[in-house]
């Protein structure tokens, strides 16, 4: 999503638009032209959060850094001595790779204060609105209120489906794998065609039929950034309502999708519903190309190596990041970061 903005103001209420969600105590990194990531990170308030918040940056903001490279520092806050601090640390360590901080923005909700000039004042309605239409216009969603609840969507009544899943084996075991995975692909392109979601019964069958990788991988191919809602939508049904055994394929998809589309917060959300007892090496895949800040765009260059790395990744792998969420999102139109605090 590219919005332009002029003012303070603006920037503010376009952030939870860049973002998918409306951030709290949080500092959002935004540059002022694509190609540098869009960063979310939970605001660090020692000196060593901080520098591990670095350390977990440094990596996709050097690959990505260019001459003349400038952006935005902005701090969701009440907490504007700490917001000050780690907005301060990160730009002396940005200044290291090449990247100028050209604003240093903090907000508590209500006021803002742009560090760098000193200039102060007021979040509007008026503005909030205003740039909320300019999204609809774009046919964005509107974000949700927080982070919790976009995770909050994808769960919900699995009873059904595993209520299936016995009779959706029985049927998988007589019929052919092949059979199986012509099946998923031509039901994956009438949802393609009209959006109808899955009844419980093609939804058990789709779950069951994804637990061949051949399978999974035919599904997987059909993807691309110009089919990404839809598939998006597919897959965040079929998270909701997949039971635990069957849930890990599905939050894969989901994972991917929203990473190709550049929502990465709810790529990791997505992340967070496959099972921690069950490594799979579909979401490691994800979880690295959000980690290092990939642009979705490099997927057909990158694919074959991504998929082979993943082959061999150390089963006991579980797509969660370190000190629990070390995140990396993908915005809509360029790579971002999305990470919780240090230690969680």
């Amino acid at each position: 999503m590219n919005l332009v903005v002029q003012s303070p103001d603006e920037l503010l209420a376009a952030v939870p638009h860049v973002l998918g969600f409306k951030p709290e105590e949080s500092i959002v990194l935004a540059p002022f032209r694509p190609g540098l990531p869009v960063t979310r990170v939970d605001l660090p308030r020692t000196a060593a959060d901080r520098e591990e918040v670095w350390d977990a940056l440094s990596g996709p903001y050097g690959r990505h850094a260019w001459p003349g490279a400038r952006l935005a520092i902005v701090c969701i806050t009440e907490d504007r001595r700490s917001a000050e601090l780690a907005s301060q640390h990160l730009s002396n360590r940005l200044q290291d790779v090449g990247i100028t901080t050209h604003i240093r923005l903090w907000s508590d909700g209500e006021r803002w204060r742009e560090f760098n000039t000193g200039q102060t004042g007021l979040q509007t309605p008026s503005t909030a609105e205003r740039i909320a239409a300019a999204t609809v216009l774009t046919g964005a969603a509107q974000p949700a209120a927080n982070r919790e609840s976009l995770a909050a969507s994808m769960v919900g009544d699995r009873e059904p489906i595993d209520q299936l899943l016995p009779a959706a084996r029985a049927a998988a075991a007589a019929s052919t794998p092949a059979a199986e995975r012509a099946w998923g692909l031509d039901r994956l392109e009438q949802f393609h065609a009209n959006g109808h979601r899955l009844s419980d019964v093609d939804g058990a069958r789709m779950l069951v039929a994804l637990e061949t990788i051949n399978t999974r991988d035919a599904l997987w191919d059909d993807m691309s950034r110009e089919n990404s809602t839809s598939h998006m939508a597919i897959w965040t049904d079929l998270t909701r309502r997949g039971p635990d055994e069957v849930r890990a394929a599905p939050a894969s998809m989901l994972g991917f999708a929203s990473w190709l589309h550049g929502d990465g917060a709810r790529a990791w959300c997505a992340l967070d519903q496959v099972p921690v007892d069950q490594p799979y090496s579909m979401a490691a895949i994800v979880a690295s190309a959000l980690q290092n800040g990939l642009h979705p765009r490099e997927w057909e260059r990158q694919q074959a190596q991504m998929r082979e790395v993943a082959s061999e990744l150390d089963e006991s792998f579980v797509p969660k990041p370190p000190g629990h969420h070390t995140q990396r999102d993908v915005a809509r139109t360029q790579p971002t970061t999305d990470r919780p605090a240090p230690g969680r």
